[in-house]
């Protein structure tokens, strides 16, 4: 099918209402859109590049927590919630009691990553590991009443107050088992010569317009790229998270969506992805050099300053790339020293202005990796 004779869907009649009953996806896509040509070569280069850069650093594991906690951050943020990074990075009970909610939903959706990326090694993507990524994402936070890890059983809505006045009403529950089925054999359908790139963009706004869960859609819709990159083979670590981009252009990601529906524009869709790939790419490109510059000025700048210390602070500081934000309890797991020794060693960090102490107490202090921290 040519993109431009694409028909996004038809609206049917519920109780009182109408529901966006969308097309299947599952066969082929062409396209003779020039710029698309043009924004999926730059966008493969840019993952290319990506891939070959993170193969390049040492130690590019211990930067991967640090990316999914910023994803985690943003991706909730468009959501609603607030928290930022070196807060999310804290333990709950270093947060404020107000603000836990929001802390609790953070690190769940980094749970629910870590998890889904490791599932990869032995389940495909699939809807059974996108409920059991629903499940720990809406666990113990606001959305636990709304079915975690379980499609919807009634009607949903996006924007309003109810169905009478809501923007976007997704199709009816019943319809969900087909919907979500063809959804996953375009995800795997090897027969379909389709770009991974494209293939993606699509199966995202399809995702978003089936819309299968009561709560957590959004944030499911997005790792789920991230999930079919990797298991694609298209990026060798979770390094691209396109939240950030979303949320920095939300009012254009919303119409671009909307478009779809509206006026069959798959088009303008697949073009509006494809900058974002380009665009967070080159972000995470940017965000890597500044890593392993940062790092190894450190190294050679102030780590040598710790005298008969350095051997000790040299280890502690790799750590501090997986862990950014310390207590001194933390120390002491991370390096097997004892309260002084741990209290000696944090002092030695934050006298050369590696780490700063953040809650201003005297006790139950955290330490943070300012700089480190300040590059997400």
């Amino acid at each position: 099918m040519d993109i431009k004779d694409f028909k996004a869907g038809s609206y049917r009649q519920g109780f009182q209402y109408q529901y966006f009953l969308p097309e299947k996806i599952n066969h082929a896509f062409y396209w003779t859109d020039e710029v698309i040509n043009e924004l999926l070569e730059k966008a493969s280069l840019k993952l290319g590049e990506l891939n070959s850069f993170s193969r390049f650093v040492p130690d590019t594991d211990m930067f991967i927590i640090m990316h999914i906690f910023k994803e985690a951050v943003v991706s909730s943020r468009i959501e609603g919630t607030r928290t930022n990074i070196a807060e999310a990075l804290v333990e709950e009970q270093a947060i404020e009691p107000e603000r836990r909610d929001d802390w609790q939903e953070v690190n769940n959706y980094v749970a629910a990553m870590n998890m889904a990326i490791a599932e990869l090694d032995t389940l495909p993507l699939s809807t059974r590991l996108i409920r059991n990524t629903h499940k720990i994402l809406l666990s113990s936070v606001r959305g636990e009443h709304k079915n975690p890890g379980e499609f919807r059983t009634s009607q949903n809505w996006i924007g309003g107050a109810s169905l009478a006045d809501a923007i976007f009403i997704p199709p009816a529950h019943q319809e969900l088992p087909e919907l979500l089925s063809d959804l996953e054999l375009f995800l795997h359908n090897a027969e379909i010569h389709l770009p991974h790139l494209i293939r993606i963009a699509i199966a995202h706004y399809q995702f978003e317009t089936i819309h299968p869960f009561l709560d957590g859609n959004g944030r499911i819709g997005r790792l789920l790229i991230t999930l079919y990159l990797v298991a694609s083979g298209m990026l060798g670590k979770p390094l691209l998270y396109l939240s950030e981009f979303f949320e920095k252009h939300k009012p254009l990601y919303y119409d671009n969506l909307t478009i779809v529906r509206a006026k069959n524009d798959l088009g303008q869709w697949i073009r509006f992805f494809l900058v974002g790939i380009v665009q967070t790419a080159e972000n995470a490109i940017e965000t890597l050099t500044k890593i392993t510059d940062l790092k190894a000025a450190i190294e050679r700048e102030r780590i040598v300053r710790m005298g008969k210390r350095s051997q000790q602070g040299m280890e502690f500081f790799h750590l501090l790339f997986r862990k950014p934000a310390v207590t001194i309890k933390d120390v002491q797991a991370m390096t097997g020293l004892s309260v002084k020794a741990a209290n000696d060693l944090v002092q030695a960090f934050v006298e050369q202005q590696i780490l700063v102490e953040t809650t201003g107490y005297q006790r139950n202090r955290v330490f943070v990796f300012d700089a480190y921290v300040k590059l997400f």
